[in-house]
């Protein structure tokens, strides 16, 4: 199992974040059924302010090509990602076009 850490910002504005909370209390079951489809086995969001981080953890099988591909033919994943990027903004550091921004592991112990 190899982790994953990344980072994005949600727009400033406490209703916004509100409701991004809101929809990640219920999140879509399609959307569920995507992340396990790409063999990511443990995946959690935290918050703090308006910065967000996700850790992913993926199993043997999991590349971020093959979750791209599947997410690109599911319309159900176009449609969550449209409306999660109403809440969302990129890091100033983000590539263009680049949402989640992969973290680099600093220090483990």
């Amino acid at each position: 199992m190899t982790r994953y850490c990344f980072a994005l910002d949600l727009k400033e504005d406490d209703n916004l974040i509100a409701t991004y909370e809101e929809y990640h209390r219920s999140v879509w079951p399609e959307i569920i059924d995507s992340i396990k489809a790409a063999n990511i086995l443990q995946l959690e969001i935290y918050r703090v302010a308006n910065r967000l981080f996700m850790i992913l953890e993926g199993g043997p099988d999991f590349s971020f090509e093959n979750k791209a591909k599947l997410d690109a033919k599911n319309e159900i994943v176009t449609q969550w990602e449209l409306l999660m990027w109403e809440y969302q903004q990129a890091l100033p550091i983000a590539k263009p076009g680049e949402k989640w921004v992969l973290m680099n592991k600093i220090f483990s112990l």
